[in-house]
This record gives C-alpha cells, sequence and structure tokens, in this order.
C-alpha cells in the first residue's frame, strides 16, 4: 500500500493539467462519517458515499439498487418486509424480534435497523454513506460490520420544486415530487413518492383447469410487483445564524402482491420448476386467508412512521452540541406461499409489529491540533413477530418429509398408485380423485384446514456512553482512538397456540400438532438478562502528500447475545425452552490509501475480521428461525474504488471487491461454509458522458454494468442452493433543456435480460420444498423530469 501511495503521488501529469480544477470536483463528497464534516479522502476508515445528484444520474431509488455500486455491499430485498443488509458477508435479515441486526440503518442519525422496519423508499436523499468495519463509537451497538447512513435533503431559504414521473414495462407508473420553501430564519420541504409497477412472475393461481383452482378460486396477483407511497415532511429553524433545528416526519406503505417463492421439485400446471418461467402459488381459500393469515390473497400490507428532532448549536471556544431525538414505528403484514406450489400446504404469514425510540446527546470539540467528540445514547426497542399458519390436513401430512407421518403418508401413497416419495409431487394435478384429505377421511371432506400460529416477542433496551479523540502529531500524521461503553437490558417472550391435527385424532393418536411445535396452554413464556461491553476503535491517517493519504484502522465489534426461547413438551405441561446464544464477537484489522489529485479520485483498503462466536440461522421444521453458535470465522478482503473526470464531458467510475468470507468452526457442518449473500468476486463500472447541444441543451448517455460471482444462499452450504454468478448491463439516455431544467430520461435495467437469483431455500426448505425467486428481468421506461 506504501508503494502504491508513493507512485500515485509521484504521477503529477493528470494534476497539473487539473489542478485548478480540485475543489470544485464532482469526485470530491463531504462525509460526516465521524460526526464532522470531512472530505471522504481524509477520513481514516473505509467510507463508501454517493451524493443524490450521482443517485438521480445512475436511477438510484431502491436500496438494491444502491449496493450494485458500493464494493463489499450487497443488499438484497425479498420484499420490502424482508430486506437484507449484507456488509462484507456478513447479513442483517431475520426477522425474529429475539435476533439483534448486525448491520446498522442509520435515517437521519436515527438507529432504524429491525428489519421489518428498516426499508424505505430512496427519494429526495442528500447522500448516502456506507461505514465499513466496526465503529462503535461512531454508529452504536448495531453497527458489528458496519453501518449505513442515508441523509435525505434538508430544506433551504428560498423556493425550489421537483417533479418527475415515469412509465415504462410491466405497466409501470411512478411519481416523485418535492417543493421548498423558506427564508434565513425558517424553511419546509416536503416530499413524496408514489411507484407502481405488475409483478414479472405470471401466477396462474386459481385459473380453471389448474391444480389450485380444487381448493381456491383465489386468483392471485402476478409476484414481485410494487405498490409503494412515501412522504416526508422537513421543517428546519436557525434560532441563530449558527444553530439549526431540523424536525423530519415519514411516512411509508406498501400493498405489494405477494413474493415469488417457486419451488424447485414440483411445477405449476403446465409449466417448468425453472424460476424464471411462471408460478402457481396457491395461496389459501380467500375466506380462511382473510380469517386465519390476516389477508384474503398473498402479498404485503406495511406502514412505517417516523419522527426526528435534531438540535446543532455552536458553543463557543471550539466546542459544539449536537441532540438527536428519534421515534420509528412499523407494522407489517405478509401473506406467503413457503411451500412454492399449486397445493393447499404451507401457507404463512408473518404480522411484525415494533416501536423504536432513541435519544443521542453528543459534544464535540475541535481545534487546529485536537478533535473529537463524547455523549451519552438510549435506545429502547420492542416489538413481536407472529407467524400465523394455514394448511389442509391431508395435503400436509402427505408432503411433510417427516418421520412421524410416514405410516400416514403411505396410505396416500397407496391410493394414488405411487411410491411414497413421489407421493406430494402425485397431489399436485387438476383431477380431484388426487386427494390426500379425502383418501384419508374416506371421503368425507375434500379439504380439512387446520392452523396454528406462534409469537416471538423482544425487548431491549441499551445504555451507552462514548467519547473518540483525534490528535494531530504533526501536519501529516494524526491518531484517533475512540471507545464506547454499553449495558443493556434484553427480554425474550414466546407463545404458541398448537392445536391438534383431526386426521390424527381419528386414528387414535390424539395432540398431535402438524407443525411439531409445543402449544403453551396459554402462558406466555418470559426471559431476561443483563449484558455489558467496551468497544474500542484504533485509527492512524498519514499525508503521504496532500493528493495522498494512507490510514489504518483496528476496531472491536459485537452482536447482542440471543435469548433464544420457545416451548418444550412435558408430563406435567409445556415449559420454556430456552437457549442463550453467545455474543459474537468481531476484531477488524484494515489499512488502505486515498488519492484525490486533478480530476481523478480512488481508494483501495485491505481488511482482515477475526471472529467468535459466529452467529447463524436456519429455519426449523417448524418455520422458526433458529440462532446458533456456529463457531469461529475469518473473513479476508480487497475493496477498490475510482473516479475519473476526463474533460468536461466524460466521467468514468469503476469499483471492485474481493471478499473471502467462511466459517472456521470445526463442526462439519459448518467448516468451511462460505458466508450466505456474499459473492467472492464483485465488480461495477460506468461512464457519464455528456454532449452540449446549442445554447441551453445537452444529451446525455450514461451505461453501466456490474459483475457478481457465484453466491451461497444457506448456511450450511448447498451447491443447489446457489448462484453461479451474473452479469447485468443497466443505461439511462436522454436529453436536458434550459440548463438543466428538464429532462427526458429512457431508462433499462438488465438491459440483456439476464436470469439470476435474489434468494433460494427459505422456509420450504425446511419441509423438503425449497424456493427460488428470480431476480428482475429487462426493465424498461421513459422518465420526464422538471426542476423549478
Amino acid at each position: 500500500m506504501l508503494s502504491l501511495a508513493i507512485a500515485l503521488s509521484a504521477s503529477p501529469a493528470l494534476a497539473q493539467d487539473q489542478a485548478d480544477a480540485e475543489s470544485g470536483s464532482d469526485n470530491t463528497i463531504i462525509v460526516t462519517a465521524q460526526k464532522r464534516e470531512q472530505s471522504i479522502q481524509d477520513v481514516p476508515l473505509t467510507v463508501s458515499a454517493i451524493n443524490g445528484e450521482q443517485m438521480d444520474k445512475i436511477g438510484i431509488d431502491e436500496f438494491d439498487e444502491l449496493s450494485a455500486y458500493i464494493p463489499g455491499l450487497n443488499i438484497q430485498e425479498q420484499s420490502a418486509n424482508n430486506p437484507g443488509f449484507v456488509i462484507r458477508g456478513i447479513t442483517s435479515d431475520s426477522g425474529s424480534a429475539q435476533i439483534a441486526p448486525r448491520v446498522t440503518i442509520y435515517l437521519n442519525g436515527i438507529d432504524v435497523s429491525r428489519s421489518r422496519g428498516s426499508y424505505f423508499d430512496l427519494f429526495d436523499i442528500d447522500r448516502v454513506e456506507v461505514v465499513k468495519g466496526p465503529q462503535a463509537t461512531l454508529f452504536g451497538t448495531a453497527a458489528t460490520i458496519g453501518a449505513i447512513s442515508v441523509i435525505t435533503a434538508k430544506p433551504e431559504p428560498g423556493f425550489s420544486a421537483d417533479l418527475r414521473g415515469s412509465y415504462g414495462n410491466f405497466n409501470l407508473y411512478e411519481g416523485r415530487a418535492m417543493i421548498n420553501v423558506g427564508n434565513d430564519r425558517i424553511a419546509g420541504r416536503i416530499a413524496a413518492s408514489y411507484k407502481k409497477r405488475d409483478g414479472y412472475v405470471r401466477n396462474i393461481a386459481g385459473e380453471p383447469g389448474t391444480t389450485s383452482a380444487r381448493t381456491t378460486a383465489n386468483n392471485q396477483a402476478d409476484l414481485n410487483g410494487i405498490d409503494q407511497f412515501a412522504i416526508r415532511g422537513s421543517l428546519r429553524i436557525w434560532p441563530t445564524a449558527e444553530s439549526t433545528m431540523d424536525f423530519v416526519f415519514n411516512y411509508e406503505q406498501q400493498r405489494n402482491p405477494g413474493t415469488a417463492f417457486k419451488s424447485g421439485s414440483i411445477a405449476p400446471t403446465g409449466g417448468t420448476t425453472s424460476p424464471f418461467t411462471f408460478a402457481e402459488l396457491g395461496g389459501a381459500p380467500a375466506d380462511l386467508s382473510r380469517a386465519i393469515l390476516g389477508l384474503p390473497k398473498l402479498g404485503l400490507n406495511r406502514e412505517v412512521y417516523d419522527a426526528s428532532v435534531t438540535f446543532q448549536t455552536p458553543m463557543g471556544g471550539g466546542w459544539s452540541l449536537t441532540s438527536i431525538t428519534g421515534y420509528r414505528k412499523f407494522d407489517s403484514l405478509e401473506t406467503f406461499d413457503a411451500d412454492g406450489t399449486a397445493l393447499f400446504f404451507l401457507e404463512f404469514a408473518e404480522d411484525a409489529q415494533g416501536e423504536q425510540m432513541s435519544h443521542e446527546t453528543r459534544f464535540a470539540y475541535d481545534s487546529d491540533r485536537l478533535r473529537g467528540f463524547f455523549g451519552f445514547n438510549v435506545f429502547h426497542e420492542e416489538g413481536t413477530q407472529a407467524v400465523p399458519f394455514l394448511t389442509d390436513e391431508g395435503t400436509y401430512i402427505s408432503c411433510a418429509p417427516f418421520p412421524a407421518f410416514a405410516p400416514v403418508r403411505n396410505n396416500v401413497a397407496a391410493a394414488l398408485g405411487v411410491l411414497g416419495a413421489s407421493t406430494c409431487a402425485a397431489l399436485n394435478s387438476p383431477n380431484p380423485a388426487r386427494n390426500a384429505t379425502a383418501i384419508l377421511t374416506r371421503g368425507a371432506a375434500t379439504v380439512l384446514p387446520y392452523s396454528s400460529t406462534f409469537t416471538n416477542g423482544g425487548k431491549n433496551t441499551v445504555y451507552s456512553a462514548f467519547a473518540d479523540l483525534t490528535f494531530d502529531i504533526s501536519d501529516r500524521f494524526e491518531l484517533s482512538a475512540g471507545v464506547r461503553y454499553l449495558y443493556e437490558e434484553r427480554a425474550s417472550t414466546y407463545t404458541a397456540v398448537q392445536p391438534g391435527s383431526q386426521i390424527f385424532a381419528s386414528l387414535g393418536v390424539r395432540g398431535v400438532s402438524l407443525l411439531g411445535a409445543v402449544d403453551t396452554a396459554g402462558q406466555v413464556f418470559r426471559v431476561r438478562d443483563n449484558f455489558d461491553a467496551w468497544l474500542p476503535r484504533f485509527n492512524a491517517l498519514y499525508r503521504v502528500t496532500d493528493q495522498v493519504n494512507v490510514y489504518a484502522t483496528i476496531s472491536k465489534g459485537r452482536r447482542s447475545p440471543v435469548l433464544n426461547l420457545s416451548a418444550s413438551a412435558t408430563a406435567a405441561g409445556p415449559v420454556p425452552n430456552f437457549t442463550l446464544v453467545a455474543e459474537e464477537k468481531i476484531w477488524n484489522y484494515e489499512g488502505g490509501v486515498k488519492a484525490t489529485f486533478g480530476g481523478f479520485s480512488g481508494s483501495i483498503g485491505a481488511f482482515y475480521q477475526d471472529y467468535s462466536n459466529f452467529q447463524t440461522s436456519f429455519f426449523n421444521q417448524q418455520g422458526q428461525t433458529v440462532p446458533v453458535n456456529a463457531g469461529n470465522a475469518g473473513n479476508f478482503g480487497v475493496e477498490v474504488e475510482g473516479a475519473l473526470r476526463i474533460g468536461d464531458n466524460v466521467r468514468l467510475f469503476a469499483n471492485y471487491a474481493y471478499i473471502d468470507a467462511k466459517i472456521e468452526s470445526p463442526n462439519p457442518a459448518f467448516q468451511d461454509n462460505r458466508f450466505r449473500l456474499q459473492s467472492k468476486h464483485k465488480a461495477a463500472a460506468g461512464i457519464d458522458v455528456t454532449l452540449p447541444v446549442g445554447d441551453s441543451a445537452e444529451l446525455f448517455f450514461f451505461p453501466t454494468v456490474t459483475y457478481s460471482s457465484k453466491q451461497f444462499f444457506e448456511i450450511p452450504n448447498s451447491e443447489r442452493l446457489s448462484e453461479n454468478g451474473y452479469l447485468l448491463i443497466n443505461a439511462r439516455a436522454g436529453v436536458r433543456f434550459d440548463e438543466g431544467r428538464y429532462e427526458i430520461t429512457a431508462f433499462a435495467r438488465n438491459l440483456t435480460n439476464e436470469d439470476y437469483l435474489i434468494d433460494a431455500g427459505n422456509t420450504g426448505g425446511a419441509f423438503g420444498t425449497a424456493t427460488f425467486i428470480a431476480g428482475e428481468p429487462r426493465l424498461y421506461g421513459v422518465q420526464v423530469a422538471a426542476k423549478f
């Protein structure tokens, strides 16, 4: 790295030609990763950032689009209810209220990391910063491996407005609007976004002649569509010329159709098991689905409310004060077909609700040689995850691959004239005679609904104090050190309603819960415990020249212990089944080079991460997420970013990440397993070309290409549940008029219509029918925009 720094500093040609333009380079982004405004080059951490203007040029308005252009970041969106945020191979996507997140998601300085409440639309954004590596003094307790910080655009003095409308294939309709009004004492801003798009996976469920028509006439919408609305109101007050008070309120809702969990073993009527062809996700009959699962069809109903107040003021003598208070509430109900087939087999819902409240007070000091901050934070959250389940008893007993069901399943197989292993596939027929419930009840019933539910809950309160100090040893060398002490109170709850099977009762075996979970007999089991930790960080930055910096950092991260609570059966009745999953610890070591000269800016960094008590999870046969301690793990990686402006009309960028992340546990179930959702190689590149036409118009063309190598979707790894890698090409082109006030843009994503997966395995994998979710096909359209 030092050799590279010297080589970069000895390359004066480009710097000489464009030295005058350096201060105004669009490659220079100001970030606040260290709680003060700095050029990204001067931050002794591995930080990636993208501002709102760049996001508009590329066409980024969703989290998964953002991750393609930031090395070491992968964001998977099964749905708005289940996003997976991955930094350097570490995933934070569990919906259990008992499990802490690993990756911190910050919205205007407020922690919104709880998985089911963390998704939000990216519109009217000032910038997004991605800080990699544990940075507890900067981003709090959830930043086990990094943080994603989103800063929305703030109100400004004067009047401005921005209107955008889009239309595209799959009946895409999108509208965005912003209006800003204010003076130098008070300013307000309102921004809104609406997007509706049909699903890109056709769903034939309920159509005449299909298998699903046997149990439901409930025609389902096509899958993986979007129907969402968001609005944000912001108010900025200047109590004094140098003080600001910001009030921000967000509301967001989704009414999306179902997610395409398509079975990889049982095909839809007249189709194939390929996830890239049509599906037949039948769901349950509408009346039962509404009564038991909460919605009549597959889909998502989600609402999020968010409010924050931020006060900043100088205090004199180099001191300043920042106070941030936030509240967030989410209510999300999603119904999904976990078996991915036409059968009335695994119909689930997830009803997740939660509240988060936080406050932070931070005092900062800034002088010529010494900078730092200290303060305290209080964070409280509580929530529940209820999982209702609905099935047809005969179908479930015939399809669930559990040994206890084998004798009954064999009766169905014999009646159908098939081998036992083929029973479920044989039921997948439009022929009414192939009906397991009718066979097992001797024609007394064709559908025998069975329902159950379990609910886990979590409550977490964290009190922490932090301090961070940076000292300039010389004009070129600075050292930083910081620590956060935290004390947390954690509590978990669990209750379940698991009735016995009517079919097994008719055979003389009573009290058989089809999911195998234990009924808690109306009891709510509870467990609580307290924990504390010290989390330090150490950083060094050396300015080789005015254009080239080298840095090194050591930091410690932590994921909270899990109070994993369920129920067990005893002769005396149900009792709590409690397992303490130890806290996950990580030591992170990294260093790199950052350079900016003329029209070029870039960085290269390398890291090694050492994990103990590595936490992973899997779905058990009750459809529950079970956390486990997988032992030790290691992660080595290299991340490279670069951008170059050539003249006034051409800008190029590229990035690459090599991440070798795997579990080192001696347990053969996990030994050498790669982290899920993490490619070993990932890269992106693009070129932004602008061509003036006349005095006030210009043509622009912005193609980008992204590549992701093989990744596994589950731990333990399985070749079947993996993606071999893919390349995507996106492009935007159009014309701007009147010095950029008006714009017409044609856009396309996945221009070559590449087939790729975004997930595999899922809940159905625990029941012998792994499901697969296809990524987006070619999406294209046109956008018209106007600024005032």
